[in-house]
């Protein structure tokens, strides 16, 4: 870790990463133990990857846990440098190396200097559930979702499929702001297409800004080519009136359903209040400002599609930025406390615009188990869910 140098003029100097202080360390130390043992009264486990993600994350940074000493040629300066996890689940350190490490190989190595936008596509409830219990189901839909904005640009830029081409990078999170489960994907595409014509060299043209109809018009597309993709492998029912899931029943001693459920719902998975809503705090009233996050979206049968996001091919610093923002991790640990009473605090940076904040719910955590807090610097209200 680098920090800041005594003298404030931006020397660095190292320090070393102590992820034994750090309030999620002690959480999970302290409850997943507490976690397994709820479960296993359930006659209900964890999976040994979820094991071992825990596990490698109470040992990440760890020097008892193996280290590397590194010694200076020249004045024969030691270091003792801890093994890291370098796991994908929810390490915030791991997380944020890989983080800064893909953020800077995209904006340097992988776009080229021409304008992007970020296009974010969420789906229905029940979708989300079984892109993560169904992951071969969510590279499906990845396509479907990737024809369908690729080939909408090369046709409003004026060209057919032959002539044109475009590209896109794309980071599939599993996580919402409130810590739920909520698969999406973040794409970045370039803001127009390649035009191959002639054997000359590719050139770049720009397409307009999407308008509101357009996205309507895109987001009715997805939605029903996604219904129709699932229907075919089986995984999804519809009649003239509604459509549902139909899948396996799960094992009875598989805990991940129970938990990918909950998360979803925005329900506590575990322990004396299992299937409440976690607790809720309300700002005082709801937003009467424009939300600018409202600009160029539209919905549809519970998917949600957003281009309101772009940079200009020679604003770099902002590309990356933009590339940080998808390749980020899901716990933002300086949001995370505790409260006088003991109880979880994890602070979004914006409520929603009716004036509430997202549940904290039963995300795969053992804090799970307490009915916990959502909490935001704005004046609030507190409030419960049935």
């Amino acid at each position: 870790m680098l920090a800041q140098g005594r003298d404030g003029l931006g020397e660095t100097a190292y320090e070393r990463h102590q992820p034994e202080q750090t309030l999620l360390y002690q959480l999970v130390e302290a409850h997943y133990p507490t976690l397994v043992d709820q479960l296993a009264h359930q006659g209900k486990s964890l999976p040994d990857h979820v094991h071992r993600e825990f596990e490698a994350y109470l040992k990440c940074g760890r020097l008892e846990h193996g280290f590397l000493r590194v010694r200076c040629d020249k004045c024969h300066f030691e270091r003792l440098v801890a093994f890291s996890c370098k796991k994908r689940g929810f390490c915030p350190s791991c997380g944020a190396r890989r983080m800064a490490e893909t953020a800077a190989l995209l904006a340097d190595e992988v776009f080229p200097d021409v304008p992007l936008r970020q296009w974010v596509i969420s789906f229905p409830f029940p979708l989300r559930y079984l892109f993560a219990a169904h992951p071969q189901a969510m590279g499906k839909v990845l396509g479907i979702v990737y024809r369908a904005i690729s080939t909408h640009l090369i046709h409003k830029a004026g060209f057919s499929l032959k002539d044109g081409a475009t590209g896109a990078v794309t980071l599939v999170q599993r996580f919402g702001s409130a810590l739920n489960l909520n698969i999406h994907f973040h794409i970045l595409f370039l803001d127009g297409v390649y035009v191959y014509r002639d054997n000359r060299s590719p050139r770049f043209q720009r397409v307009k800004v999407p308008d509101t109809s357009e996205l309507e018009e895109l987001v009715q597309s997805i939605s029903k080519r996604v219904g129709r993709c699932l229907e075919r492998q089986g995984l999804l029912e519809q009649d003239a009136e509604s459509s549902w899931l139909d899948l396996d029943p799960a094992e009875d001693t598989d805990a991940m359903p129970q938990i990918l459920g909950s998360s979803v719902s925005y329900r506590i998975a575990v322990g004396p209040q299992q299937g409440r809503k976690a607790f809720m705090i309300r700002t005082i009233r709801p937003l009467d400002r424009p939300d600018p996050a409202l600009e160029r979206v539209a919905k549809a049968n519970g998917f949600s599609l957003h281009a309101g996001v772009s940079c200009e091919g020679h604003q770099k610093d902002k590309r990356e930025r933009l590339c940080r923002y998808i390749t980020r991790p899901a716990v933002a640990v300086p949001r995370l406390s505790l409260s006088s009473t003991g109880k979880v605090l994890y602070t979004l940076k914006t409520p929603y615009r009716d004036g509430g904040l997202p549940w904290r719910a039963g995300v795969p955590f053992p804090f799970v188990l307490w009915k916990d807090y959502t909490q935001n610097k704005f004046g609030i209200r507190t409030d419960t869910g049935n």
